[in-house]
């Protein structure tokens, strides 16, 4: 089994919507063959508490535009560690120290990955790479 069409387009928007405040190291997995209760997971960090809800608030624009409510929302008055449950998905959005601290990937590393759209840079947070430079030799005279 993999992850839903409609969770895949859920983690998309998401992304794209957190890639828009700014939010680092995405980093998305198809956990429907380890967890029954969810199909994929986003995870986020952001740089500081206010950054954190600021994506968070975006996250939840966005797919509320496609109709999704969170069935569950927690750490959103904190701000260092805020879940999103929306059934099909759960989104993650942690502060950067809190990221690193619990390193949720490591959980995960054995599931799919879930390609991201390329506006979204990777777990790294640096640019997709860049095509190689040509090597064919310049016919100047």
């Amino acid at each position: 089994m993999t992850a839903t069409d409609h969770a895949v387009t859920l983690v998309r928007t998401a992304a794209l919507a957190a890639a828009d405040k700014l939010a680092t190291d995405q980093l998305a997995f198809d956990v429907s063959e380890q967890l029954a209760i969810t199909d994929a997971f986003l995870l986020a960090s952001g740089a500081n508490d206010r950054q954190v809800r600021a994506i968070v608030e975006e996250i939840e624009d966005k797919l509320r535009e496609l109709d999704a409510k969170p069935i569950r929302r927690e750490g959103h008055r904190d701000g260092r560690w805020v879940l999103l449950d929306y059934g099909d998905v759960v989104i993650h959005v942690q502060h950067a120290e809190e990221r690193e601290f619990y390193a949720l990937e490591r959980l995960w590393r054995d599931c799919p990955v879930i390609e991201l759209p390329a506006e979204i840079h990777g777990p790294t947070g640096a640019a997709a790479p860049a095509a190689p430079a040509s090597t064919t030799p310049s016919t100047e005279d």
